[in-house]
C-alpha cells in the first residue's frame, strides 16, 4: 500500500474462527412488542473497553432497564455460547466478516423491528450497503464501530535497537526475523486470532488473505517460525497495558487499542511528570485489514423489546460519538462526526482518508474446512510446534 499512514498519536485522541451450525434464517422479528411488557432487564454481551465509562449508567437512568453487562475479547466467546444455545444474551457485538456473516447464515439472530430504531437514519449508508451483502436488506446487523489492524510502534525504542532510519511503516517490522531478534529485548506482541495473524502475514507476503489457497498456510507457518523465539506473548487484551507501561515496543494491535493505550501513557507520564512516550499506530504500506463491528440481537433473547431500545439508545448521535471519544475508533455513525472530538475525528489512524480506504482489505468467510485447518495450524504457531 503507497502513501502509509504513521501518526504521532494526539493526548486527547486517546476482534476470529468457530463454525456456525447450519439452519434457516428466521423471517420474524423476536417477540415482545414494547419494553413495558417485559421486565426491565437487559444482557449485554460485548467487547471490553467498547463503551464510554457512563454509558451503561446513562441508559439505566434514561429507562429504568437494569443492565447485566459481560464482556469478552475474541470472537470465538461470542460464537462458542450462540452456537451452542441459551445463551441468555439479549444483545451482542460481533466482527462482521466472517463471524456475524456466518451467524446470519446459520439463523443465530432476530430480525430487527426498525420501527423501533428511530435513529437507524444516522447510519453511514456506505457501511450498511457493505454488510448488505451479508446481510441481506440489513435485516439482522446494525453497523457499530470499524477500524483497521497494524503496528503499534514505541518509536524510541525501536529505533533504539534498529537505528534512527528504521523504517517504520511495513509488516516487515514485526516479520522479518533480523528486526523481530533486535526486538525481543524490548517486547513482542501478536494478536491472538487466526484471522488477523494469518492476513497480516499473507499481506507481508504478497499473497490475497482471502483467497484460502491449497499453500497458504505453509506459507504462513513459515513467517511465524521464523520468529516464533521473539514474541513475548499473543493476546487480544493485555498486549494495551503492556505498551502504555513500556512492556511492549512493538505490537499487533487494533487502532482504537493503540490509541486508548497512548492515551493511558500520556495520562501516567503527565501525571508522574515525566515526558510522555512516543507511540504511533501504523498502517503499513503492504496493507491492512479493515473490520466492522456490529450490533445484533440473538434469535432466543427473552427482552428483544429492552435489546432495541438499547441498540437505538448507541445510535442517537451524541452517544454515539461520546463512546468514540473513549475508545477512539471510528463510528458507523455518520452524523455522529461532527461530535467528535477534533483530535480523533482527524486522526487518519482513526478515520483514515480516502485513498486509503479504498486499499484496505475486508476479511472473508472462507470454506469450513479451509478455517478449520487455519485454527489447528494457528495453535501449533502459537505454541511453537
Amino acid at each position: 500500500m503507497e502513501n502509509a499512514v504513521i501518526l504521532r498519536l494526539a493526548p486527547l485522541a486517546c476482534a476470529l474462527m468457530l463454525v456456525a451450525c447450519g439452519g434457516k434464517q428466521p423471517d420474524q422479528a423476536a417477540p415482545a412488542a414494547s419494553a413495558g411488557a417485559e421486565e426491565k432487564v437487559l444482557n449485554v454481551y460485548n467487547w471490553s473497553d467498547y463503551v464510554a465509562d457512563d454509558t451503561i449508567k446513562n441508559f439505566e437512568t434514561a429507562t429504568g432497564i437494569k443492565v447485566n453487562y459481560d464482556v469478552y475479547d475474541a470472537n470465538e466467546a461470542l460464537e462458542s455460547k450462540l452456537t451452542a444455545g441459551a445463551s441468555g444474551y439479549d444483545v451482542v457485538f460481533p466482527s462482521a466478516r466472517p463471524f456475524a456473516q456466518r451467524q446470519v447464515k446459520s439463523g443465530l439472530y432476530a430480525a430487527l423491528d426498525k420501527s423501533k430504531l428511530s435513529h437507524w437514519k444516522h447510519l453511514d449508508p456506505q457501511l450498511l450497503q457493505n454488510l448488505a451483502g451479508i446481510d441481506p436488506g440489513n435485516a439482522h446487523l446494525v453497523p457499530y464501530m470499524w477500524g483497521t489492524t497494524g503496528l503499534g510502534v514505541n518509536v524510541d525504542k525501536v529505533q533504539a535497537a534498529l537505528g534512527v532510519g528504521a523504517t517504520l511503516d511495513t509488516w516487515s517490522l514485526l516479520f522479518d526475523p533480523a528486526n523481530a531478534a533486535k526486538l525481543a529485548k524490548c517486547g513482542i506482541t501478536v494478536l491472538d486470532d487466526d484471522q488477523e495473524a494469518f492476513g497480516a502475514a499473507l499481506i507481508w507476503r504478497g499473497r490475497d488473505p482471502n483467497a484460502g489457497t491449497a499453500d497458504e498456510i505453509e506459507v504462513v507457518k513459515k513467517v511465524y517460525e521464523a520468529i516464533r523465539p521473539y514474541v513475548r506473548t499473543f493476546n487480544n487484551a493485555e498486549y494495551k497495558d503492556a505498551f502504555a507501561n513500556g512492556d511492549a515496543c512493538l505490537v499487533m494491535g487494533y487502532s482504537g487499542d493503540i490509541a486508548q493505550a497512548s492515551t493511558d501513557a500520556f495520562d501516567a507520564a503527565a501525571k508522574a511528570g515525566k515526558p510522555a512516550p512516543n507511540l504511533r499506530f501504523v498502517l503499513p504500506k503492504e496493507g491492512a485489514i479493515r473490520w466492522v463491528d456490529v450490533i445484533a440481537v440473538p434469535k432466543d433473547s427473552k427482552h428483544a423489546a429492552n435489546a432495541h431500545a438499547f441498540i437505538d439508545y448507541l445510535l442517537d448521535p451524541k452517544v454515539a460519538a461520546a463512546i468514540s471519544n473513549h475508545v477512539a475508533y471510528a463510528s458507523a455513525n455518520k452524523d455522529a462526526l461532527p461530535l467528535v472530538d477534533p483530535a480523533i475525528a482527524q486522526d487518519p489512524g482513526v478515520y483514515p482518508p480516502a485513498e486509503v480506504r479504498a486499499k484496505l482489505i475486508d476479511p472473508k468467510s472462507l470454506p469450513e474446512d479451509v478455517q478449520r485447518q487455519r485454527v489447528r495450524a494457528w495453535t501449533r504457531i502459537k505454541s511453537g510446534h
